[in-house]
């Protein structure tokens, strides 16, 4: 396989808005010991790539400045020491920065092979989305079959994953979202409760469907207001895991129900994390979610798919909000 030296990459011209996601030429990274290269079919697009591009999200040390945390594709290169892939084999990866282009450089831990089934658009959605959603709802919300689920934003990538593993591994899942539309989509993946959060109070329906105990765990990225109403519509020993902040950072709480309740309200964000974290849970993910993609009892649901070269555009969309799954930006050649 020809590597080239130089690539056009979607890069962020300055902090501001979509427009700012701009093609620059820059050198194609080359492998370092344990990492593999990818020539990138496809890249998924998520909401920490908007605030990277707003100057809210700033990379970590040693990170690509290019936005873009998941790409699938193939193996083109393998630094010192990388074993665990041949150059050829097909692959997704979670990837610490620079996927919006044809190649980028990644811990070889961190990337999975493609399960049967699935194309490069629909790989390029896995990552980020499943990792979040596994270490959150299942590492840190302890989610066990016969519980419920309440899942905020239910139309998002995150919200379209975890409504299908909480099902997938025995949940009662609730899912909120903000029309009758995105109410049907979330039904349709298998939410045994959709709550159009516009036309209904969460906790009343929360309290309804489990018989007035309430629910087990919360996956929350709104926070603000919500915090207070996620203690009220938990269940004793609840589980509110908190992913991001859509609705302030900030918020006035009554904390009573977390001590009378004994809630736990935890958050995480993945990106920071280690390698041997991040590839802790990929073999998690391997070995339980990896079945059920190649057996199609899950899949990642995609909204649009975008050129490489239309990122601005693909940014407007998400920010719009209309979107029910994942974006994706398909690279070309």
């Amino acid at each position: 396989m020809t590597i080239p030296d130089t690539m056009t990459a979607i890069a962020i011209q300055a902090h501001g808005g979509p427009e700012m996601l701009q093609p620059q030429r820059r050198p194609v990274p080359r492998p370092r010991a344990g990492e593999v290269l990818i020539r990138v079919a496809a890249a998924g697009v998520n909401r920490p790539d908007v605030l990277q591009r707003s100057g809210n999200y700033a990379p970590p040390p040693g990170a690509s400045d290019l936005p873009g945390l998941e790409v699938s594709g193939e193996v083109a290169a393998l630094g010192e020491g990388a074993t665990r892939f041949a150059v050829g084999d097909k692959v997704c990866a979670l990837v610490p920065g620079g996927g919006y282009a044809p190649f980028v450089a990644t811990p070889e831990v961190q990337a999975l092979r493609i399960p049967g089934g699935l194309s490069a658009v629909e790989a390029a959605g896995v990552p980020e989305t499943f990792f979040t959603v596994w270490v959150n709802v299942f590492d840190h919300g302890r989610l066990q079959a016969g519980e419920a689920l309440l899942v905020h934003g239910g139309t998002s990538g995150i919200g379209t994953t975890a409504i299908q593993l909480g099902k997938a591994f025995g949940a009662t899942v609730l899912a909120t979202a903000g029309s009758p539309g995105k109410c049907d989509a979330m039904l349709g993946l298998g939410a045994d409760r959709a709550i159009d959060y516009r036309r209904e109070d969460f906790v009343a329906v929360a309290k309804e469907v489990t018989g007035g105990r309430g629910v087990d765990v919360i996956l929350d990225m709104v926070g603000g207001s919500y915090v207070e109403r996620n203690y009220a519509a938990a269940a004793d020993r609840g589980r509110i895991v908190q992913i991001a902040f859509l609705g302030g950072a900030k918020a006035e709480v009554n904390f009573t129900q977390l001590m009378m309740k004994r809630l736990v309200h935890t958050g995480s964000t993945l990106r920071p994390r280690t390698v041997d974290e991040k590839a802790a849970i990929a073999r998690a993910l391997e070995a339980k979610v990896w079945p059920l993609l190649a057996a199609g009892t899950v899949r990642p649901l995609i909204d649009r798919v975008f050129p490489l070269q239309e990122a601005a555009e693909a940014h407007r969309w998400m920010e719009q909000g209309d979107h029910v799954g994942k974006i994706v930006l398909a690279v070309e050649g």
